[in-house]
């Protein structure tokens, strides 16, 4: 089976490593990852903030690029993404654009999963062959808990991690405050939500926090920096895809930078 590995606006730019660990992952399991090169953004940005009809020239992008009967599925380690391709594409080209436009929006968006969903729901596996031996916590980020409905799925992926210490995070369900624009038009708003968020990662004395979507930790790992309190963040994909024989160390995360948001 082809899998076409969506890598996003924010996988491209400022975490390829959480990307890159999603097409190892694939690999391992036998599919044959492809990369098309016309992917762009999914128009998040512009669907959010309320310009949806400006977003219709990248959805159709998004389609050209996957839409391809020959692609298989579509993964992407970014539940914000796949959950703004599912619910927004078809509906924004019905609006905006033509019934071709609706019909590749549709096609395009079933075969769209993100990561965890994937593994589980199509590969049916939660047996990695992964290895990280630290004490980490998880933190849901809202598009994965609430447009994708991830509900387990990563906690199963993340438990069957071969020297994993999984604690939970009290209010795990709480938005980390980022919301894309919404950090940059509210920041007041978004700092108290990721101080309480931090405030909870930091009581649970893990090494590491995870999640499934880069921009909430680098919300979440700017802040911790800023805290100085040690603990560091890591996107779930790198942690599935470390093994004994090729371990994560810090120093492959591009969380762990001296300079954070």
């Amino acid at each position: 089976m082809r899998v076409a590995l969506f890598s996003t606006c924010i996988g491209d730019g400022l975490f390829p490593d959480a990307h890159k660990a999603t097409a190892l992952i694939l690999a391992r399991l036998g599919y044959e990852v492809v990369f098309p090169e016309e992917q762009t953004c999914c128009g998040q940005m512009h669907i959010n903030t309320g310009y949806q009809e400006q977003a219709l020239p990248l959805i159709r992008t998004y389609t050209d690029a996957f839409a391809d009967p020959s692609i298989d599925y579509v993964v992407s380690a970014s539940g914000s993404c796949v959950g703004a391709v599912r619910e927004h594409h078809e509906r924004i080209a019905d609006r905006f654009g033509s019934a071709a436009d609706k019909d590749g929006a549709r096609r395009a968006a079933d075969k769209t999963y993100d990561l965890p969903e994937f593994l589980i729901d199509v590969a049916q596996t939660t047996e990695l062959g992964a290895f990280f031996p630290h004490r980490v916590t998880y933190h849901s980020s809202c598009h994965g808990l609430r447009f994708l409905k991830l509900g387990a799925r990563p906690y199963d992926l993340l438990k069957n991690v071969d020297g994993i210490e999984l604690v939970p995070l009290a209010n795990s369900e709480e938005c980390c405050g980022f919301g894309g624009t919404f950090a940059i038009k509210n920041p007041e708003v978004s700092q108290a939500m990721v101080s309480d968020k931090t405030r909870h990662i930091k009581d649970t004395e893990a090494e590491y926090v995870t999640a499934g979507d880069s921009s909430c930790l680098m919300n979440i790992a700017g802040t911790l920096h800023r805290q100085r309190t040690g603990i560091r963040a890591v996107h779930m994909a790198e942690i599935l895809a470390s093994t004994r024989e090729h371990p994560w160390t810090p120093d492959s995360a591009a969380y762990s930078k001296e300079v954070m948001l």
